[in-house]
């Protein structure tokens, strides 16, 4: 293992002077992308658990038959293939979002390797900066470097909306809950299912609609404006501001 690299390795767990367990282990600092697909003909769930945690892609009994582990097999080079694919697509990305988003400065270095770091993660991400210095570039590479990029990017300007008109876009409205409302309608939590929802100007965003906000996050559920039901909405959040929200929470 140390000595080349493989697409697939077939793992044995009782191995002579070594339990397979270990070496599975110890894989990821010489195995890149392998994936490892254990056997053992003294198996068990503890076993099987256990190999599936330390990233085994299968766990396979012995003794087996040959067709079934050329299945498991093929679907582990299918996997491989898939996630090589998707690297490479974030690499590709990732050299897009550098040569759309202009600097070379060490500090912009910092902010592209950030926005690489984090990108990939579910984290809440909020963006900082003077206006016109670019936010919602780094908003968008956050969502383009995710697995996320291929749903929506739903950006919004908060301070362009008066409340009433934010809280029916944000969370949608049903028929006749107000003067206007002629027909049941998605508010923008929804439209970024699977997405990413990028609230731009969030210290603008007024304190009644901020309660509401905090309940969707902690929740992953809103209810639309007028509405008694429940709607579970999966989103990733990216917020922007050009103020400083510590200083604002100082000032009250």
């Amino acid at each position: 293992l140390e000595g080349s690299l493989y697409d697939v390795v077939l793992l044995d767990l009782n191995l002579p002077g070594m339990h397979g367990l270990n070496v599975l282990s110890a894989a990821p600092v010489t195995q890149t992308d392998a994936q490892f697909i254990v056997m053992t003909a003294f198996g068990s769930v503890d076993n099987a658990v256990e190999a599936m945690k330390l990233g085994a892609f299968d766990y396979v009994n012995k003794p087996f038959r040959t067709e079934e582990l050329l299945l498991t097999l093929q679907r582990a080079l299918q996997d491989t293939a898939l996630r090589r694919e998707v690297a490479q697509l974030r690499r590709n990305a990732a050299d897009g979002v550098r040569s759309r988003i202009v600097g070379r400065s060490p500090a912009m270095q910092r902010v592209f390797d950030l926005v690489e770091r984090v990108a990939p993660t579910r984290a809440t991400v909020l963006v900082t900066g003077e206006t016109g210095t670019g936010k919602e570039l780094v908003a968008r590479a956050l969502h383009e470097l995710s697995d996320r990029a291929r749903k929506p990017f739903v950006p919004i300007n908060c301070s362009a909306l008066p409340e009433t008109l934010l809280e029916s876009e944000l969370f949608g409205h049903t028929k006749g809950s107000f003067t206007g409302a002629i027909a049941n309608k998605r508010g923008l939590f929804e439209e970024a299912a699977g997405g990413t929802l990028f609230l731009d100007e969030i210290s603008t965003i007024p304190a009644s609609i901020q309660v509401k906000l905090l309940r969707v996050l902690q929740e992953r559920k809103l209810h639309r404006v007028g509405g008694t039901q429940p709607i579970n909405v999966d989103f990733r959040l990216i917020a922007a501001t050009n103020v400083d929200l510590a200083e604002e929470v100082r000032a009250g």
